[in-house]
């Protein structure tokens, strides 16, 4: 690797040596003996070559020693039960054999020293050496199993050379070592100045170092010996392993070599931080060989090492940083998680913007959680335990959506466990400043910098300005660089005319070229933006986004390339596209967009959110591969999985009707160049004339500034808040809610955003207003001769907290649930689907009567009791599909809840949304986005239910509704489904070859799994095999945790005498 960044671990080949035994060391040997020894060790030279070449393919040559470099091979030497502190012991043991020698004869030393080694190196296989044992991975790594020491061998055929002959030197000075030590503390004494010897003791001052438990207990006269040899020795230590020894050959210089710089790795790791484990950013080498073996990431960036060394990191200060898209952010935060697990052992927090990127992050760490002992929870839409399960030994990473990594933090405020939680990662920081979720956000992070003063926290972002409000709040340093791998040229395109984006340049852009691209008069007309010219110059060769401004368009746009396509793109990767073909198919159920099955033999595809998961996640899968060159998309491709391309295009510098902002614009071209793919990434924004100075504007004014939603999102922002602040006890009079509001981010720029309001005020207002809606009680308290405003939560107010309710719905929830008391219809699950259909929901629904009326008539007599009840009659139906004019008011939301209610039902009842889609005349995307928010809700009312005894009979039925709405499928694919990455489609295929259990999926082998499942690559195979494990594992260790609470010896037991 570069300098100051880490190196890939040198391998050594272990090899059996056949060594003469202890008792054979104090014969010299003859000339012939000599000869026949220098034979032997040259057939052995050959057959060690053979073995290394087939098991350390691709090692690089030992170059030069350096503080970061892992020459641990396969375990860490300077851990306690290491290979050196073993040596060591075994020199005690003749050192005491050596001052008790005339109490003992030497058939009795050599037979006591043959014993000592074989307690002390009898180990079955070098892989027990390990911190972290993998044998499974070493073996899949070199395709070779380690040679296991049998009764019969000599105990010594695994000994670095230098230790051998340290022994057989010792075997014959024993006698004279005391005196020599002896003489040494009366200052007269001359040591033996071996160089192997001086290895040797080497040894024992590495074990001293790394265990001082072990050195307080020896004796007077053992200490005192030690300090002398450790004095003797400084001047050699460094040259000591590259002697040239006569009698050994170069293998056994090489191992001599190894050993040497072991010793110097050792020595800096054990002189750092007590946090450091090993040589790669205070981690283990392993870690360093996952990345390799998982990701190919072989070196990192120089701004990532800069990153990773800086001081405020080293100390655990909180930290904010931020670069250009596709700079490598996600490593960096990877790396810092890794050293708070496995050197703090504290766990950890990872909050992502979206549900699709919590999944994709789940899968991509299952991997190194299986390696490395740690488990990773995702908390995302209905998943999620609160609290978490206590883990005895491991630790866990939760990877949470916003929404979720409030609660979880809640819930670990409230049962006092959130100095479990060693950091907070943040990603996408930039959206505490987006509505509702910033509002939730920022909530989250003021609880955790307020209570816990030892989570660190970590926030990055691509397109951050206000830096320092953001450092203010969150008491951060701040690291920027504008590295990107891949270099980004921006383009300005007007009419036939290519303009270069240069902020040098007086108008900030100089021209480029013209475009070539023959046109036809029928193609001007179809393509008067020449996005066909644009994207043939790139595609096939090449991948292409092209962003449009809405949904329709982008199918649009996808159809009208095609149209203009040669055949000759029909050709590329034909197999690859009708395999893709038949995989929508299937997962559909035989249904297939017309628009795909039209653009996709073109290598086209449209992306947004009408499609559904499944699809979405196979159009994915297939543009990574390659097998699609073109995708047409909406804007929130931008913020959602990265897909990168060689040329970005923005066919208007409009987002909706909504003209571009400089984030978006900056998160879109970020898109563009993929590292260790394209040497250069391009983007091209469109524009007409009209939008020229606007677009001009745009390109080179700052990013936007990020403020505070707190106060603007008054239900869900401060009011939730102060409700939660209460129910946690986090504050409870009004002083200490006040003092709350100063660390908050909106107390940071509350002069900016509401000038005419104190701080004071809104809190005095917004406290009023939660006691007036009968969620919080107020009373006096007399303190110190001053009055004290207490507060204390009502169970309506408990109960919105617990379910994370928005407070504007509330009491309209409850409301329904104790009207639904009265005649809670049982015979279908139609009532329990109303009660649990989002609220935010409804006004966003415009029925279609006729549709409405059809479904309506079908119901059966019970379910129509369900509409009777809810006050939407047959009669009122009818007349809005007619056209008629109604005189009886009906509630409009509860008629749009309703019609909501129908088309879960439906789902519920067929799980086909192709069907269901077809019957309401609703996309796909729509529908499933409408099912993922009930099954939310469900788990958000489950909870409210909880803490309200009243409605006790609401919890037993709840639970089982929120698995059917999470995952809407048969009931025998729910087990697979619970599976990180595992959607309806996949979970079809996987039960129809043969695994139809969680068990069947961890012990699945990843090479048959590529043969059985159709479009199932190998990275995809061995991620969901991952996933799987760490799911069994999980369960498994729940319940392991939940036996030996069972059996533990309660602390509150009486004692009777």
């Amino acid at each position: 690797m570069e300098e100051g960044c880490s190196r890939i671990r040198r391998r050594v080949s272990v090899r059996k040596r056949n060594r003469p035994s202890l008792a054979s060391t104090s014969a010299i040997p003859s000339a012939a003996q000599l000869q026949s020894r220098d034979e032997q060790e040259e057939k052995e030279e050959e057959m060690v070559a053979r073995s290394r070449r087939r098991k350390t393919v691709g090692v690089q040559p030992v170059e030069h020693n350096d503080s970061e470099e892992d020459m641990f091979g396969d375990y860490d030497s300077f851990t306690e039960n290491s290979f050196l502190a073993q040596v060591d012991d075994l020199e005690q043991k003749y050192l005491q054999l050596s001052e008790q020698r005339k109490h003992a004869t030497d058939f009795a030393t050599e037979d006591f020293c043959s014993e000592s080694i074989k307690n002390k190196l009898g180990v079955t296989t070098v892989s027990n050496f390990t911190e972290y044992k993998s044998d499974e991975h070493t073996e899949n790594q070199t395709e070779h199993e380690d040679v296991p020491i049998e009764p019969g061998t000599d105990v010594l055929y695994d000994l670095p050379s230098s230790q051998v002959l340290y022994f057989e030197n010792l075997q014959n000075s024993s006698n004279d070592l005391g005196d020599q030590l002896t003489e040494k503390r009366d200052g007269s004494s001359s040591f033996p100045n071996t160089v192997n010897e001086e290895l040797s003791h080497n040894c024992i001052k590495q074990q001293e170092q790394n265990d001082g438990s072990s050195s307080k207990v020896r004796s007077n006269s053992d200490t005192s010996r030690r300090k002398s040899i450790k004095d003797h020795l400084k001047s050699t230590m460094t040259g000591n392993a590259k002697a040239q020894t006569p009698i050994f050959s170069r293998s056994k210089q090489l191992k001599e070599t190894v050993l040497s710089e072991e010793i110097n790795v050792a020595k800096k790791t054990i002189e750092s931080s007590s946090d450091d484990l090993g040589p790669f950013y205070s981690l283990p080498s392993k870690v360093r060989d996952l990345y390799v073996q998982f990701k190919g990431i072989e070196k990192l960036y120089e701004w990532q090492h800069t990153c990773l060394t800086l001081s405020s990191v080293q100390e655990r200060k909180n930290l904010i940083y931020s670069l250009p898209t596709s700079g490598g952010k996600t490593l960096v935060a990877e790396i810092l998680m890794l050293q708070e697990l496995l050197c703090r052992r504290k766990d950890v927090l990872m909050i992502l913007p979206y549900v699709a990127i919590v999944q994709e992050k789940i899968s991509s760490l299952s991997s190194f959680a299986i390696e490395l002992g740690f488990f990773v929870e995702e908390y995302a839409g209905s998943k999620g335990r609160f609290p978490p399960i206590k883990r005895r030994e491991k630790k866990s990473l939760y990877i949470a959506t916003i929404e979720k990594g409030h609660s979880l933090v809640n819930s670990l405020i409230e049962t006092g466990r959130i100095d479990s939680l060693g950091l907070v990662v943040v990603d996408e920081l930039h959206m505490i400043g987006e509505g509702s979720r910033g509002a939730i956000l920022e909530m989250t992070l003021a609880k955790i910098l307020y209570i816990s003063k030892t989570t660190q926290v970590i926030g990055m972002s691509a397109t951050l300005n206000n830096v320092e409000d953001l450092q203010q709040f969150l008491q951060a340093e701040y690291y920027t660089s504008q590295f990107r791998p891949v270099e980004l040229k921006e383009y300005l395109k007007i009419n036939d005319t290519i303009y270069e984006v240069d902020s040098k340049a007086d108008s900030g852009m100089t021209f480029s070229r013209l475009l070539n691209y023959k046109y036809s008069d029928t193609l001007k007309k179809m393509d008067p933006d020449h996005l066909v010219a644009l994207v043939t110059e790139v595609i096939p060769n090449y991948s292409c986004l092209v962003f449009c401004p809405s949904k329709k368009n982008c199918e649009n746009v996808a159809e009208m390339i095609c149209k203009f396509l040669s055949k000759e793109y029909l050709k590329q990767r034909e197999k690859e596209k009708c395999e893709l073909i038949k995989n929508l198919r299937n997962m559909s159920s035989g249904n297939m967009c017309p628009v795909l099955k039209r653009t996709i033999p073109f290598g086209v595809a449209y992306h947004h959110s009408g499609l559904t998961n499944d699809e979405r996640r196979l159009l994915e899968e297939a543009y990574s591969t390659g097998t699609l060159c073109l995708f047409t998309c909406t804007s929130t491709l931008a913020a959602g999985v990265n897909l990168p391309a060689r040329r970005v295009i923005l066919r208007a510098p409009y987002v909706a009707k909504e003209f571009l902002k400089r984030n978006q614009y900056k998160q879109m071209i970020g898109r563009a160049g993929r590292a260790g793919i394209d040497t250069i990434g391009e983007s091209i924004l469109i524009l007409q004339e009209k939008d020229k100075q606007q677009v001009l504007e745009l390109i080179s004014r700052p990013l936007e500034n990020c403020y505070s939603c707190l106060v603007q999102e008054f239900t869900k922002g401060i009011q939730t808040l102060f409700l939660s602040l209460i129910g946690l006890k986090i504050a409870t009079n009004l002083d200490d809610i006040y003092h709350f509001m100063n660390g908050t981010f909106f107390a940071v720029q509350q002069k900016t955003l509401l000038k005419e309001k104190s701080l004071w005020e809104i809190t005095v207002e917004s406290l009023g207003y939660l006691t007036e809606k009968g969620l919080l009680q107020k009373y006096t308290v007399l303190s110190e001769e001053e009055l004290q405003y207490n507060f204390h939560i009502t169970k309506l107010g408990r109960a919105s907290f617990k379910g994370t309710i928005d407070l504007a719905y509330c009491d309209i929830l409850y409301r329904d649930l104790k009207k639904g008391l009265e005649g809670l219809v049982l015979e279908s699950l139609l009532h329990l689907i109303y009660l649990t259909t989002p609220y935010d929901l409804v006004s966003q629904c415009d029925p279609d009567w006729m549709i409405y009326f059809r479904q309506f008539s079908q119901l059966s007599p019970a379910e129509q009791n369900v509409a009777a009840l809810l006050g939407v009659s047959e009669s009122f139906i009818g007349k809005k599909a007619s056209g008629q004019a109604i005189r009886k008011k009906v509630d409009k939301d509860i008629v749009n809840r309703l019609y909501l209610s129908f088309v879960l039902y439906t789902l519920l009842k067929e799980t086909n949304i192709w069907s269901v889609s077809e019957k309401f005349n609703m996309s796909r995307g729509y529908i499933q986005n409408l099912l993922t928010g009930a099954a939310s809700f469900s788990s958000c009312v489950l909870h409210f239910c909880e803490e309200l005894e009243e409605f006790w009979v609401y919890r037993a039925l709840l639970v089982e509704l929120t698995k059917k709405l999470t995952y809407c499928v048969k009931v025998e694919l729910i087990p697979l489904m619970e599976v990180t990455g595992v959607l309806e489609g996949r979970a079809k295929q996987l039960y129809d070859a043969g695994y139809k259990s969680l068990m069947h999926l961890a012990n699945a082998n990843p090479e048959v799994l590529i043969r059985t499942i159709d479009h199932l690559s190998r990275c995809q195979a061995k991620q969901i095999v991952s996933s799987a494990k760490m799911l069994l594992h999980e369960k498994a260790e729940a319940l392991q945790e939940e036996v030996e609470e069972l059996l533990r010896l309660p602390s509150d037991l009486p004692d009777v005498q």
